[in-house]
């Protein structure tokens, strides 16, 4: 059976959510996974695939997002990747391309090329003096749940068509 590691590194929260609800959907659709923060994770032992994802700030992933990459690369190019990253809330989606990170790591490890999400800027949530203004300035939710659920929904499709397969 196909095993599904949904790994995460969230600042507010926001990437969080999006990892747990593609985690519910995933168990939904009959496919097992575990969503675990990425300072949780030590091996990718038990894991046959990985979706990795990481809030975006200024154009970077989350520092712990991206020593995991480094940590697991090798790890992460024996098995299937799928990379999201969350974080924008102003911009129109179809403006919005992969952080450079997450697209040089992708093609290093064999992934496909990073899906966007729009992210969550909440005033209560924002921790530090910069945070608290970008979420004053641009407070919104731009996540689009019915696009994460359907992103998931592909997933869970080729991971099922990749179980027949095997069989």
């Amino acid at each position: 059976m196909t095993q599904v590691l949904i790994a995460y590194a969230s600042k507010m929260g926001s990437t969080k959510e999006i990892a747990d609800a593609i985690g519910v959907e995933l168990l939904r659709l009959g496919v097992s996974a575990d969503v675990r923060d990425v300072a949780n994770v030590t091996t990718l032992d038990g894991y046959d695939t990985v979706v990795l994802g990481s809030a975006v700030y200024a154009g970077r992933w989350r520092p712990e997002a991206s020593r995991f990459v480094k940590r697991h690369a090798p790890a992460l190019a024996a098995r299937r990747v799928w990379l999201f990253e969350s974080g924008w809330v102003g911009k129109r989606p179809e403006t919005i391309t992969p952080s450079p990170f997450a697209a040089k790591w992708a093609g290093r490890i064999g992934a496909p090329p990073p899906t966007v999400f729009g992210g969550r800027l909440d005033p209560k949530l924002a921790t530090g003096p910069i945070d608290r203004l970008l979420a004053k300035r641009m407070p919104g939710d731009a996540r689009d749940w019915d696009e994460i659920l359907a992103w998931t929904r592909t997933l869970a499709v080729a991971l099922t068509a990749d179980r027949e397969e095997h069989r």
